[in-house]
């Protein structure tokens, strides 16, 4: 279900906040199938051709997780998915429940499914959100230049969940191993006919983390994450997210990405990715 004016705007490369024309694209990252959801080209990853990328599930769970109801206004705080196995391109079932209700600080889980096949599952910290004033905390390190301020880093080369962004470069370089820091916006809906939520919009962001920060060259090496942690002392404004995210690697193939996540209006948590390091 391809539109044929879907046509958005990306940065110019070297250009800032010139804008061209790109090739029409699905309507969503996910269609709706009765209880499931099918994932269309966009949530395509990487490392696999028949394989999602991790942001596209990990948004999906997150979005089952903050839909289950509360009787109180309640914010997630902290979200956890562990990708168990790639997801595939086929049709996918979530479900969500409240493992520990209550009226304070509650535990959600949720699980992400392909027919029979457990793919991902998440679990989530929701704290009640209430006016409670204290002393604001300043974060320390500079904030990012804003969007309008980097370039399109990807030279049409990208393809898949990434295609599904805009994106634009502040900071470092996706192209030399070292930290970077990058905008990132969604395109289009994680699912048809629904705007994303600021947390979904943040999930599908930080999982970029590892690879905007590679400690090697993309086409060398792989740096797969199993896991996604994302922390958020404050709900994200606006539909822009920047990652200014490290990578760490040990002697044995294990890593570390870690991202400090801002909007527009400063600092608003931190994620996490643990790694598989290896050589193609």
């Amino acid at each position: 279900r391809l539109s044929a004016l879907s046509r958005r705007a990306r940065p110019q490369p070297g250009r800032g906040p010139a804008w061209v024309s790109v090739p029409a694209m699905a309507e969503a990252i996910f269609l709706r199938d009765g209880d499931g959801f099918v994932p269309t080209e966009l949530s395509a990853g990487p490392w696999d051709p028949g394989s999602q990328h991790g942001g596209a599930p990990a948004a999906q769970l997150a979005r089952a997780l903050e839909a289950l109801p509360s009787e109180q206004p309640m914010r997630v705080a902290r979200l956890t998915v562990e990708l168990l196995r790639p997801a595939p391109m086929a049709r996918l079932t979530v479900t969500a429940e409240a493992a520990r209700p209550g009226r304070r600080v509650q535990l959600l889980t949720a699980r992400l499914s392909a027919g029979e096949t457990e793919i991902a599952r998440a679990t989530a910290v929701r704290i009640r959100a209430a006016d409670v004033p204290f002393p604001a905390v300043a974060d320390e390190s500079p904030p990012p230049p804003p969007p309008e301020a980097g370039v399109d880093p990807r030279k049409g080369r990208w393809f898949g969940f990434g295609d599904a962004m805009d994106m634009v470069l502040v900071a470092g370089s996706i192209e030399r191993p070292g930290p970077a820091t990058v905008w990132f916006r969604l395109r289009v809906p994680m699912v048809e006919g629904e705007e994303p939520s600021p947390l979904q919009r943040v999930v599908a962001a930080a999982d970029f983390g590892n690879g905007m920060s590679a400690v090697a060259d993309f086409r060398d090496a792989l740096f797969i994450n199993p896991d996604l942690s994302v922390y958020l002392h404050r709900p994200l404004e606006g539909e822009w997210v920047a990652l200014a995210a490290r990578t760490f690697a040990g002697q044995d193939g294990i890593g570390l990405a870690e991202s400090a996540l801002h909007d527009r209006g400063g600092r608003i948590g931190r994620s996490l990715q643990s790694l598989l390091l290896d050589r193609r």
